[in-house]
């Protein structure tokens, strides 16, 4: 039992950044725009947000400034795809790239830094409950807040006229637009929210879960994340179960590994990805119910003046 429950804490560890990164990606696509950028973003955030609690020891500021680079770099994307109607995959795969590039320059002075000491994890005396308390009370802050921000996106997309109108813009946006709805501006509010939760998953990863900066940490998450998305069928409660999911096979090769099962690493590194494929190709057998549940726009370019 205590192992299982060591298990599960590092699965909800591991599947955090990928709730993070995908709630943004489905508020996003629920108003019709694809950024295939998640993962550059990723990377940028991740190096800033480690650079800032680097600099500062606020770890607090580490998420903020991560958020920010996130939200920046979600502005240019819409700057391009809607501003200047650009293909949005395209434009997304260009980001991804550029993101890549610009973390691992930024990143050169801090390869091999450490960060200043954190206050422990977990809600205090709850987290010493047996079993109980490392299953449930032994998480770091943005752990319980991915939860939250599930919640409130659940919240804000079927019980909230905003979120109507969201859906709505994401189904036709020419109607919405004749009804007096500013698509484009809905869009671009979209699209931060995606870059700010994107930002949030990348400081994550460089300051709490691996707190050290390497090029490429990220390690094609905010793949895996627009994969998630899918694969919840553009629900928000369908993530949880999907991130979690994805991240208790991260884990599970750590397990393996420690378990002595003889199987070459490079076979259980690539089993979250092979998962990946795996789901995504059970998915497509049905493109009927991928159709009944995307957005009608997906992707799809808007110009309001014809």
């Amino acid at each position: 039992m205590e192992a299982l429950a060591q298990l599960i804490a590092a699965a909800l560890n591991a599947g955090t950044p990928l709730l993070l990164a995908a709630t943004g990606i489905l508020i996003c696509e629920r108003s019709g725009v694809v950024n295939l950028g998640i993962e550059g973003m990723m990377l940028v955030a991740a190096v800033v947000g480690f650079a800032t609690v680097h600099a500062t020891g606020s770890y607090g500021l580490g998420f903020v400034a991560g958020a920010g680079v996130g939200m920046l770099l979600a502005g240019m994307f819409a700057l391009l795809a809607l501003g200047l109607h650009t293909n949005q995959h395209a434009t997304g795969l260009a980001l991804a790239l550029f993101g890549a590039g610009l973390s691992a320059f930024i990143g050169l002075p801090y390869s091999g830094e450490s960060l200043p000491a954190r206050a422990p994890d977990g809600l205090g005396a709850l987290a010493d409950i047996p079993l109980l308390g490392p299953m449930l009370f032994g998480y770091h802050a943005m752990v319980y807040l991915s939860w939250l921000l599930v919640a409130l996106v659940w919240w804000f997309l079927f019980r909230t006229r905003g979120g109507l109108v969201l859906r709505a813009v994401g189904e036709s946006p020419a109607s919405a637009q004749a009804l007096g709805y500013p698509v484009r501006l809905i869009r671009l509010a979209a699209v931060l929210f995606g870059g700010a939760c994107a930002g949030l998953a990348g400081a994550y990863l460089s300051t709490v879960y691996t707190p050290l900066w390497a090029e490429g940490m990220v390690a094609g998450r905010g793949w895996i994340a627009l994969a998630l998305v899918v694969f919840a069928t553009w629900r928000p409660a369908r993530l949880v179960a999907g991130a979690y999911l994805f991240g208790g096979v991260s884990m599970l090769q750590l397990n393996l590994q420690g378990a002595g099962v003889q199987i070459p690493s490079q076979w259980l590194s690539m089993t979250p990805y092979v998962a990946t494929i795996v789901v995504l190709a059970l998915i497509s057998r049905n493109p009927r119910w991928i159709r009944l549940n995307m957005p009608a726009s997906l992707g799809k370019p808007f110009n309001p003046n014809g």
